[in-house]
């Protein structure tokens, strides 16, 4: 039995209805990211989950316990906002040890978890100093060390990294990170970076308007994107997606891309595509990421289907290890990722190579993965 089950849930306002219908599950231990772009309901949800927003119906339970009418404090759960929420004329140690002083703790035990958390945390030489002596990354480290010192059964974070600059948010990442591995806590964590969620979670739901898109692994959502929305979404560049038609030959199938004042590319269907969907002459959208685009050098040796095509290049974007070459394709942009030293300029005729193992179809009435 999974440790928080989150059935049927459903949020109103009035008449407008924020949450359609939430089905989730996380084992003990687990992470999991809530993504999606503004206003889809993630942050409502973990609201839901913390008892700070009732919900309209459904059910949520955590370990077996149905937990719907508990007040927020009977839940066993922390959360760590985006604000921090720190006291500013308490130390960083009675900060840390404030919700255990509230609860009775005694103050060798309280002393005990702080110092055993700070030391988790790298903030043992913090404790004596105020928030205002502190950095933005010093004090989401107090905050998460606030939630920790409880060793609550569930941990929410919301939005924890918004504030900080991109470099911090990086290092703050990979402290979550170590903390979970080291720790083991059960955590449900929401953020609209979808660079996060990858990095994080060992589980992702992907939320647009309030429903859910898919629940996976990383690699799942990644690499299998359940519809053309999640495909879009996950990614940063993201994912290429190009109409095409279905031609099929002696009973095998091709995906055509059309191109102006150019031979169309004709390509086997991907391997990943319900051959028994694709009809002759049927429109289909073509999904492939930018780094199973590349010169054909770099192409993958162990992939069994490299499709090699000449296109214009029309744009370069050297980005450090990598260089991002865009060409247009059926009235698309697309985005190739070349190596480096990749001897490529705006205007040449360039060899491409699509890696199809790595290529997906989608249904354009439908948006759905075929």
């Amino acid at each position: 039995m999974a440790f928080l089950e989150i059935d049927s849930l459903r949020k109103r306002f009035g008449s407008l209805e924020i949450l359609k219908g939430i089905d989730l599950t996380l084992d003990k231990g687990g992470f999991l990211v809530l993504v999606g772009p503004s206003g889809c309901g993630k942050s409502t949800l973990l609201n839901t989950i913390a008892g700070l927003e009732t919900i309209s119906s459904g059910e949520i339970r955590i370990d077996g316990d149905v937990i719907n009418d508990l007040h927020p404090s009977k839940r066993d759960i922390a959360m760590v906002f985006q604000s921090y929420a720190l006291y500013p004329n308490m130390t960083v140690a009675q900060n840390m040890a404030f919700g255990m002083e509230m609860r009775g703790v005694p103050k060798q035990e309280r002393d005990k978890a702080v110092a055993e958390v700070a030391k988790t945390l790298q903030i043992e030489h913090l404790l004596k100093r105020r928030p205002s002596q502190l950095s933005g990354g010093q004090r989401q480290r107090v905050a998460m060390g606030r939630a920790l010192v409880r060793q609550p059964r569930v941990f929410l974070f919301d939005e924890p990294l918004s504030n900080l600059d991109a470099k911090l948010r990086v290092d703050m990442r990979v402290e979550i990170k170590r903390l979970h591995s080291q720790t083991g806590t059960t955590i449900v964590y929401v953020t609209h970076d979808q660079i996060e969620a990858m990095t994080l979670a060992t589980r992702i739901a992907v939320l647009k308007d309030g429903e859910l898109q898919q629940v996976g692994s990383p690699y799942e959502v990644y690499n299998s994107p359940a519809n053309l929305f999640v495909a879009d979404f996950m990614g940063s560049p993201s994912m290429n997606l190009i109409e095409a038609k279905i031609a099929r030959t002696n009973g095998a199938a091709s995906i055509v891309l059309e191109r102006p004042g150019a031979e169309p590319i004709v390509m086997p269907a991907p391997v990943s595509a319900d051959a028994t969907k694709l009809r002759d002459g049927g429109a289909v959208i073509f999904g492939i990421r930018p780094e199973a685009v590349s010169d054909p050098e770099s192409a993958d040796r162990n992939s069994k289907h490299i499709a090699t095509f000449p296109c214009r290049v029309d744009l370069v974007e050297p980005a450090g290890s990598d260089t991002f070459v865009v060409t247009t394709i059926a009235g698309k942009e697309v985005t190739a990722r070349m190596r480096a030293d990749a001897d490529v300029r705006p205007g040449q005729n360039v060899s491409f190579a699509f890696n199809l193992d790595k290529a997906v179809l989608f249904d354009p009435a439908s948006t759905q993965r075929i």
